[in-house]
């Protein structure tokens, strides 16, 4: 497959769409927090529309933490963060079957050690599965 035939084949998938919200795959936290915040509901209910049309589809919900907190607690958060975007989209009617939970901790860091860096790290990412 060229480059032109695989560009083709993402022009209707609304997943990988830059313009369409459901691009987004990030959602922040604050600081110690598992709160999903009120600015990212658009974004939950975006996700949870087309995975309610598209039963087929599944989800690995990654919670993040940043480098701050001990290796066992930063796991710990993570895990409570995706668990919370789990409930989000469970709550708006998508079935666990297409949702799954993993935290990474503080293993998947953007990689320096400020303010904000540790925000963009404090995150759970929504991965579609076979992307």
């Amino acid at each position: 497959m060229s480059l032109d035939d695989a560009n083709a084949n993402d022009a209707g998938n609304p997943l990988k769409d830059p313009n369409n919200i459901l691009s987004k795959r990030n959602i922040y936290f604050d600081f110690d927090s598992d709160a999903v915040k009120a600015e990212y509901r658009p974004l939950v209910e975006a996700h949870a529309k087309y995975l309610l049309s598209h039963k087929d589809a599944k989800v690995i919900v990654q919670g993040n933490a940043d480098e701050r907190g001990t290796r066992e607690y930063n796991l710990a958060l993570g895990q409570r963060r995706s668990v919370a975007v789990k409930k989000a989209l469970n709550v708006l009617g998508v079935q666990d079957e297409q949702i799954e939970t993993v935290s990474y901790g503080e293993e998947k860091s953007v990689g320096c050690a400020d303010e904000a860096c540790f925000s963009k790290d404090r995150r759970a990412d929504i991965v579609y599965q076979g992307e």
